[in-house]
């Protein structure tokens, strides 16, 4: 007699749990408008990165990212053709026009926290515009498929179809950027599974109530391609065109997907 092989599935955290994960996750929320209100021309990254880490550490948290695998800051900040993991920098004065990306992390009481949003400085092009709202749609979007009984590239797949809806919706050609996706996320930032940002359905394990992941698209303008900067965490398009990240860590739950990092 033959046998169907158990399908794996993503850790399940209890409603304790992810009530704990949240208010890493509300920290992380008001980090990050605290870093959007001071993100004026004239102001650096560096500045920026250091309005996140004082409202962390104020909140009785820790930055999440500071010290990952020797990273310096406590945020990442990329700018316009930036992907992700820019290194704040006194040297990077923000201007009008730009497109800011801030990935933001913290830890409280062992549990993490992790969520990034892109906004423009003052009035950016129509394009840029474009890209970025599409960008948030998706996710807000994909994230619908965070259900209990779902598989993980059931949200690969519906950051994929997102994406393709998101180009007819907003009149802008969106590249999902290559090798880069989200991730399962508890007391560590980045636990398995690898979440990618396009992929066919039905594969992977089983999303079940309280599996928790890091869901994040990152699209660009004109160029699925990037390349990785000399100081070996930045990343950029490899054609210099814009790029807008977005992300929220996301439970599933019987009442439907429950946002982690809510932003207040």
């Amino acid at each position: 007699m033959g046998f169907r092989k158990k399908k794996k599935v993503i850790a399940a955290r209890s409603a304790a749990e992810l009530d704990a994960m949240q208010a890493a996750g509300e920290i992380v929320g008001r980090a990050l408008q605290n870093v959007k209100a001071a993100a004026t021309p004239g102001a650096t990254t560096l500045d920026l990165d250091h309005v996140a880490e004082q409202t962390i550490r104020d909140a009785g948290a820790v930055p999440a990212f500071k010290g990952y695998e020797g990273f310096p800051g406590s945020i990442c900040s990329s700018v316009n053709d930036m992907i992700v993991h820019g290194i704040p920098s006194a040297d990077e004065v923000l201007k009008e026009g730009d497109l800011v990306s801030i990935d933001c992390g913290a830890i409280l009481d062992g549990w993490v926290g992790d969520s990034a949003w892109t906004f423009a400085i003052g009035d950016i092009s129509e394009q840029h515009d474009r890209l970025n709202r599409a960008t948030e749609w998706v996710l807000m979007e994909a994230l619908k498929a965070m259900v209990p009984g779902n598989s993980l590239t059931d949200v690969s797949w519906a950051l994929e179809d997102a994406t393709r809806k998101a180009e007819s919706k907003f009149d802008v050609t969106l590249h999902i950027v290559d090798g880069y996706g989200g991730h399962g996320i508890g007391h560590e930032m980045h636990e398995e599974p690898y979440l990618a940002n396009e992929g066919r359905p039905g594969r992977g394990p089983l999303i079940q109530e309280g599996s928790v992941l890091a869901i994040e698209p990152m699209l660009a303008l004109g160029t699925p391609d990037s390349a990785v900067l000399e100081d070996d965490w930045g990343v950029v398009t490899v054609d210099g065109s814009f790029a807008s990240h977005w992300e929220h860590t996301v439970a599933a739950t019987s009442g439907g997907p429950r946002i982690l990092t809510p932003r207040y």
